[in-house]
């Protein structure tokens, strides 16, 4: 007859750390519970907060197991290193011991659960030193039962501690944060947690890469216990040996090395071999948003290495000959075309995540970055403007300038051919056109000419806050409504020299000035309805029906 064999415990169980030297990543946490512990100030109540997976409830248990301890003879205090001879401690690990409860209050939110604790409160501890009550996830908590509980959290038995864990901190009353000490639990760093999985690898007897464990350590996020279940996955996936091609696959993850080859060709404008690297990671089974959200993070890390050369290695992120790879990139690009990447990339992350086909999302937003990156620099642009001869600057009539204000230059940026040949210096991005000058004779023509350039809220701001105090071709002295915006003036003065093919001025005055276009409109729309009641017909009708309203009139014509 075979063996029984015993039933598989995952990782996360497995390896759960038993006491404070085996938390990892929780250094200032540590520090205080056993400086508490050993001096012998140990506060009545406990409240530990962070993200899923730091050690939150572990930590619960190795402090009520600390607090105790009793040791092998049943003699000994509480101690602040190893509890495995204590058999106390050990039915606390099996959570089976009647002095140490704990509760989830995600199931159990009301104030008869809580009401169920403070009728045990007042009675002292069975075996242990003390009585322990682990809450987990307080926040959810109803309002009665958080009320319910204050006066006891805040002068319990001395034979009595709660310890509270939430990852919603800001739920949690203040008046209940009052009364507790509070330890905010970190997200433990992908390099300690890569160290951490390597030497549970060693303990299963299970070869990992290292590239391997980094991927499942980015993937954590700071939270041990999602690595580990990753890690499990892994070796389930993988045998005895775990591979990064096989995590990428795991995780749906793009290889990090193609990944920086698509953001190199997109920024360099190579359109089809973007497309065709894109188009691969698709056959390959990877997820355009994991795939968009990697370019994030390369692109991050190019900025930091274009912004700071000298910092670190990031070993972490990358490896040697990545890293490597990623600085001769970032000498070559501007930070302004950087911050292009990541702007236009964040917005395509979004899109990708709520188009019905998201391949087809992540296909457009390469497109995008690719015609993005054949713009030139704004920076460069007005350089090379700046520095043209004076006779290159326009054709166009235009009249001179006065008060010694700098003439307007309109400016078109694209791809197409110059309609004339450029000065020798011009970027091929860049061409000059004369600008066929617009007569404009009244704010009708304005709003127009704005509207005809697809500037409609300007359009709009001059129809609704405008006073017309003087116009002539070139100048235009206003008076604004005081719910106008502050740089109307200033935006109206750039828009028409930009359009109308010269230089215009436009003014506030503190002349009162026509009513403007919306005030016209609505004294016209109220002279043709008073002279609709005017008529005969409608004083007829009116008369018949003295009940009727005439809401609206409308010109036909």
């Amino acid at each position: 007859m075979s063996e029984k064999q015993e039933p598989y415990r995952v990782l996360a169980r497995k390896y759960r750390p038993q006491s404070f030297e085996e938390l990892i990543g929780q250094d200032a946490l540590v520090r205080t519970l056993k400086n508490a512990i050993e001096s012998g100030r140990i506060a009545h109540a406990f409240m530990l907060t962070g993200v899923r997976g730091v050690g939150k409830t572990t930590t619960a248990r190795i402090i009520a197991k600390a607090l105790n301890y009793t040791g092998a003879d049943g003699t000994a205090g509480p101690t602040t290193g190893p509890t495995d001879d204590c058999q106390l401690c050990q039915a606390i690990s099996e959570d089976r011991h009647p002095d140490v409860m704990e509760m989830d209050a995600a199931t159990r939110t009301g104030v008869d659960d809580i009401r169920e604790i403070l009728d045990g409160v007042r009675y002292a501890p069975s075996e242990a030193r003390y009585k322990v009550y682990i809450i987990d996830e307080v926040h959810m908590l109803s309002k009665q039962a958080f009320n319910a509980l204050l006066k006891t959290l805040e002068e319990p038995p001395e034979h009595v501690k709660f310890i509270f864990a939430t990852t919603e901190i800001r739920k949690v009353p203040v008046t209940v944060l009052s009364r507790c000490q509070r330890f905010d639990l970190r997200r433990v760093d992908e390099e300690t947690l890569s160290a951490h999985y390597q030497k549970i690898c060693g303990l299963e007897n299970v070869s990992a890469e290292d590239e391997a464990i980094a991927m499942i350590s980015r993937a954590a996020d700071g939270s041990v216990r999602d690595g580990l279940s990753l890690l499990d996955q892994g070796i389930s996936l993988g045998g005895e040996k775990i591979t990064a091609e096989q995590v990428g696959a795991m995780l749906g993850l793009a290889d990090r090395a193609k990944s920086l080859d698509l953001l190199e060709k997109a920024l360099t404008g190579d359109m089809p071999e973007a497309l065709a690297i894109m188009e691969d990671f698709y056959r390959n089974g990877g997820d355009p948003a994991t795939i968009i959200q990697d370019l994030l993070d390369l692109t991050h890390i190019l900025t930091r290495l274009r912004a700071v050369p000298e910092a670190g290695e990031m070993k972490q992120a990358l490896s040697g000959d990545m890293i490597k790879r990623a600085k001769e990139l970032a000498g070559k690009l501007s930070m302004p075309t950087l911050g292009k990447t990541w702007q236009i990339l964040l917005k395509g992350l979004g899109e990708v995540n709520i188009a019905p086909s998201p391949q087809t999302a992540a296909e457009m937003v390469i497109i995008r970055l690719v015609y993005a990156a054949d713009l030139p620099d704004p920076a460069d642009l007005i350089k090379k403007l700046k520095d043209q001869p004076s006779g290159a600057q326009s054709n166009q009539p235009s009249a001179p300038p006065q008060g010694g204000e700098r003439e307007s230059v309109p400016v078109s940026v694209g791809n197409t051919a110059a309609a004339s040949a450029p000065a020798p210096q011009q970027s091929p991005q860049t061409q000059i056109e004369p600008v066929t000058e617009k007569a404009l004779a009244s704010l009708e023509d304005i709003v127009s000419l704005l509207e005809t350039e697809n500037e409609f809220l300007l359009a709009g701001q001059v129809v609704q806050f405008v006073h017309l105090v003087k116009l002539e071709q070139g100048r235009l002295e206003i008076n604004l409504e005081p719910e106008a915006p502050q740089k109307l003036a200033q935006d109206m003065g750039l828009k028409l020299s930009a359009m109308a093919g010269r230089r215009w001025m436009v003014s506030v005055s503190g002349t009162k000035g026509a009513p403007t276009l919306a005030q016209q409109e609505k004294a016209q729309q109220k002279k043709e309805y008073e002279d609709v009641l005017k008529l005969p017909v409608i004083q007829d009708i009116l008369e018949v029906f003295p009940d009727a309203k005439i809401t609206n009139v409308k010109n036909k014509g």
